[in-house]
C-alpha cells in the first residue's frame, strides 16, 4: 500500500469524524425559518409530576419538553454558600400557534417544605400570536437580606406551562440551565443609590461603516457583537440572537432597526401586493443577562412601511443591583455576555417577503471596573480580553467552539496518519533487517529470497501441500533440498519464482512477495542462485520439476521426485553444464531483475 493510499484513508476518517460532530445536523433549508438550537452536550431529562421521584439535575444544560397544563419537578441539592440560577427556555417551533400573554411558563424554586424561594418568573409571548423562544430564570439567592431558602439541603425546580385552547396542543421543547454563583470573599456591596446614573438613553452609534453580524437561533449559537453598527438579515417569523460583553460598571445602549418597505412606498405597489398600513408588535427586542434572566422581554414596536426601531438602555452592571425592586435593574447584577433577541412578526411578510435588512447599533458605555471579589474564579460572570476580541470580530458563540473542535480533529487526523505511516515504514525496515541477519547466520544465499514472516500476517507465495512453511531457512548451497521444501528448485538450484506475469523455467507464473514483486526484485545483478552438485541435479538438466498451480496462485503442488536411474546418471556427470535454453532463461530473468531494480530501488526500506 502506498503513502497516498494511507493519506487518503486518514483523510476519509477525519472527514467522517467531522461529519459526525455534534451540532452539524438540523440546519434549516433555504427559505425555512430555523428552529432553536440547543446546547451541544445538553443532558436529556424528563421531569415528573411529583417531587417524590423527580430526576436530579447537576450544574449545566438539560433538555426536556412540556405540554399545556403540565407541571414538572426536578430535584437539586444546594449548599448554604452559593446562589443558584435556574433558567428555562421554551422554544416552540416557528409557525406554532400561541396566545399573547396567555401562553406562558411559570418557573420557581421550592424548598423541601414547598416554600417558594423568591419571585416566580413568567416568560410569555408578545408578538401577536407568533411563536419565538421565551426565557427567564428562578433564583435561590444567598444574602444577608434574606431569611428563606438559606440552608443547605434538597430543593426543587418547578416548571409549569399555562395556556388556553387558543394555542397549539403540542408540547414545547424546553432547555433548562443550572448555573451557580460563588460566594464573595468579603461583605455584600450595597445597592447603588438612586440618581447615580441617568435613565435617559443617549443617541446610538452613527458609524457609517456597517459590519456583518451573524445572528443565531438562540443563546447557544448567538452572534457576538461589540460597540459599533452591525447589519444582518432577518425573515418574517424568525428570531435572531446576538451577544455583547458588558463588564462591571458598564451600561448597554442598543437599537434594532428596520428600513422602509419599497412595496409600501407607492399606492400602486401597496394595491398590488395587498400590504396593510399597520402591523402591531412587528419588531421585538428582548435582553437577557448572562444567566438568561430577562432584563426586558416585551419591547415590541409596530410597523407601517416606514423605518422603525426598538431600543433598550440598561442600568450599569453592579453586584448590588440584585437588591433593587425593579426587575430591569435587578437583572443587571453581574458582568458577562448579555444576549439580544430580535424578533420579526410573520405578518411582516407582506412588506418583506424575502426578508428584511436589520441594523443593530450597539454601544457599551462606561469604564470597566473591578468585580466584587468572588471566592473562586467564574468565567460566566466576567469579561475577558478573549471575549472582547470575539465580539469585535463578530464570531458566533458556537462557531468559536466548533472551529476549535475542527482544528483539534484536523491535527489529530494528521498526527494519526503520520504515526500510522511511520509505524508501517519502521515495521517493514526492521522486519527485513532482522530476517536478513538471521538468514546470513544460517547460510542463506540471498536475504531477499524469502520474505519476513510476521505473526498473524499471511503473505502470498508458493506453499507446497504438506510442506515445511516457507519461512524456514533455505538449505545450504550444494545440499539436497529436504522433503517438503516449499520452494522447488529449478535447473540452477534457486527458487523458481520470477517476475509477475512472466513464466519461470518450468512454465509456471512467478509468484510475488508481499510488495507484489519477485523475492529477488530490487537488487542489482543477477537473481540469487545456488550451485548444485551433480549428485543433486535431476536427470534432465534442461527441465525443471513440473508443478501443478492452483487457480489463485497461492498454492502449488509438490514437485515430482526424480527417479533412481536419473540420480545415477546425474552422478556420472558431476560437472554437467546447464543447457543453453536454461542459460537463455536465466539471462532474461537477470535483465528483468535489472529493470525491476531501476523501478523499485533497493528493497531495504521505501
Amino acid at each position: 500500500m502506498t503513502r497516498t493510499t494511507y493519506r487518503g484513508l486518514v483523510a476519509l476518517a477525519a472527514l467522517a469524524v467531522v461529519t459526525a460532530l455534534p451540532g452539524t445536523a438540523g440546519v434549516a433549508a433555504a427559505g425555512e425559518v430555523p428552529a432553536y438550537r440547543t446546547a451541544d452536550g445538553a443532558t436529556a431529562t424528563t421531569g415528573t409530576p411529583s417531587a417524590a421521584d423527580a430526576p436530579r439535575l447537576t450544574p449545566g444544560m438539560h433538555t426536556d419538553s412540556i405540554g399545556r397544563g403540565e407541571r414538572k419537578y426536578y430535584a437539586v441539592t444546594l449548599d448554604d454558600r452559593t446562589s443558584a440560577y435556574f433558567s428555562a427556555v421554551a422554544a416552540p417551533r416557528p409557525g406554532t400557534k400561541v396566545q399573547d400573554y396567555g401562553d406562558q411558563l411559570a418557573i420557581s424554586v421550592q424548598d423541601s417544605g414547598g416554600g417558594t424561594c423568591g419571585p416566580v418568573a413568567h416568560p410569555s409571548f408578545h408578538s401577536g400570536g407568533a411563536a419565538y423562544p421565551i426565557a427567564d430564570y428562578a433564583v435561590r439567592r444567598i444574602g444577608a437580606d434574606r431569611t428563606d431558602c438559606q440552608k443547605a439541603g434538597p430543593y426543587y425546580l418547578v416548571i409549569s406551562r399555562k395556556g388556553t385552547g387558543a394555542s397549539g396542543p403540542g408540547s414545547w421543547p424546553v432547555e433548562i440551565g443550572y448555573l451557580t454563583e460563588p460566594a464573595l470573599k468579603g461583605g455584600t456591596p450595597d445597592r447603588p443609590g438612586d440618581g447615580t446614573w441617568s435613565s435617559a438613553a443617549p443617541a446610538p452609534p452613527t458609524d457609517t461603516d456597517k459590519r456583518d453580524a451573524r445572528g443565531g437561533t438562540g443563546f447557544n449559537d448567538a452572534g457576538s457583537v461589540a460597540k459599533g453598527v452591525w447589519q444582518d438579515r432577518i425573515r418574517p417569523g424568525e428570531a435572531r440572537f446576538y451577544r455583547v460583553p458588558v463588564d462591571w460598571g458598564q451600561q448597554l445602549n442598543i437599537s434594532a432597526e428596520l428600513p422602509n418597505s419599497t412595496l409600501a412606498d407607492s399606492t400602486a405597489g401597496a394595491a398590488t401586493t395587498g400590504v396593510t398600513k399597520y402591523v402591531p408588535n412587528a419588531l421585538g427586542l428582548s435582553l437577557f443577562n448572562p444567566a438568561r434572566g430577562a432584563v426586558r422581554d416585551n419591547n415590541f414596536v409596530s410597523y407601517s412601511g416606514r423605518p422603525a426601531a426598538a431600543r433598550e438602555f440598561t442600568a450599569p452592571v453592579a453586584y448590588g443591583n440584585r437588591l433593587h425592586p425593579t426587575g430591569a435593574v435587578s437583572a443587571m447584577r453581574f458582568a458577562g455576555w448579555y444576549y439580544l433577541e430580535v424578533t420579526l412578526n410573520p405578518g411582516m411578510a407582506q412588506y418583506f417577503p424575502e426578508g428584511a435588512d436589520l441594523t443593530l447599533r450597539v454601544d457599551v458605555l462606561g469604564t470597566a471596573q473591578a468585580g466584587p471579589g468572588y471566592s473562586r474564579p467564574t468565567g460566566d460572570f466576567s469579561v475577558t480580553p478573549t471575549d472582547r476580541d470575539m465580539a469585535d470580530k463578530g464570531q458566533p458563540a458556537q462557531g468559536a467552539a466548533k472551529s476549535g473542535t475542527l482544528m483539534a480533529v484536523a491535527y489529530a487526523g494528521i498526527g494519526t496518519g503520520v504515526t500510522l505511516l511511520m509505524g508501517l515504514v519502521v515495521w517493514r525496515v526492521v522486519a527485513r533487517r532482522k530476517w536478513a541477519q538471521g538468514a546470513r547466520g544460517a547460510g542463506v544465499a540471498s536475504a531477499g529470497s524469502v520474505a519476513p514472516v510476521v505473526p498473524g500476517v499471511v503473505l502470498p507465495g508458493p506453499v507446497v501441500s504438506g510442506a515445511v512453511p516457507r519461512n524456514l531457512v533455505a538449505p545450504e548451497a550444494g545440499s539436497i533440498p529436504p522433503a517438503g521444501w516449499s520452494e522447488p528448485y529449478g535447473e540452477s538450484g534457486r527458487s523458481m519464482q520470477s517476475v509477475p506475469g512472466q513464466s519461470n523455467q518450468s512454465g509456471q507464473s512467478g509468484l510475488p512477495n508481499e510488495l507484489g514483486q519477485p523475492e529477488w526484485a530490487g537488487r542489482p545483478g543477477r537473481p540469487p542462485e545456488v550451485e548444485r552438485s551433480s549428485a543433486t541435479r535431476p536427470s534432465q538438466p534442461s527441465q525443471a520439476p513440473q508443478l501443478s498451480g492452483s487457480s489463485n496462485s497461492s498454492h502449488v503442488a509438490e514437485a515430482s521426485q526424480p527417479s533412481q536411474t536419473s540420480q545415477a546418471s546425474a552422478s556420472a556427470s558431476a560437472s554437467a553444464s546447464v543447457s543453453p535454453s536454461s542459460r537463455t532463461s536465466q539471462e532474461a530473468q537477470a535483465a528483468q531483475q535489472g529493470r525491476e531494480a531501476e523501478q523499485f530501488g533497493p528493497s531495504q526500506g521505501w
